[in-house]
């Protein structure tokens, strides 16, 4: 989200689409750096839009993307909760994992982009 926000057009048609979907630990993410980066006014706008793209986080989903991160770290790849609890909610819902993200560069269900 932050990367379609500051104009990166590689992910513009991602955005296009009516499939988006975020957990409200990606809108705390993007809300703080929106705020950090453009104001409190853009952050409000920010936050509004993408709200309605919130799906619910699952007491599975907190378990599997602990499990996700944990194996990462072990592994010695850093991963938010917020990236470990996203990535499983996309697996759950049958969606891809959009990320520019080079921890999850190897991972399946991932579209990756820079």
């Amino acid at each position: 989200m932050v990367e379609y926000l500051r104009g990166n057009q590689n992910y513009h048609k991602y955005f296009s689409s009516t499939t988006l979907t975020t957990s409200v630990l990606n809108l705390i993410e993007l809300y703080f750096m929106v705020l950090r980066e453009y104001g409190e006014e853009i952050a409000d706008n920010a936050y509004g839009a993408f709200r309605q793209y919130q799906a619910e986080i699952s007491e599975e989903d907190i378990k599997q993307g602990m499990k996700l991160r944990l194996r990462m770290k072990l592994n010695k790849t850093a991963l938010s909760y917020a990236d470990a609890l996203g990535y499983v909610m996309a697996e759950r819902l049958g969606v891809k994992y959009l990320t520019g993200d080079t921890a999850f560069k190897t991972l399946p269900n991932v579209e990756f982009i820079k």
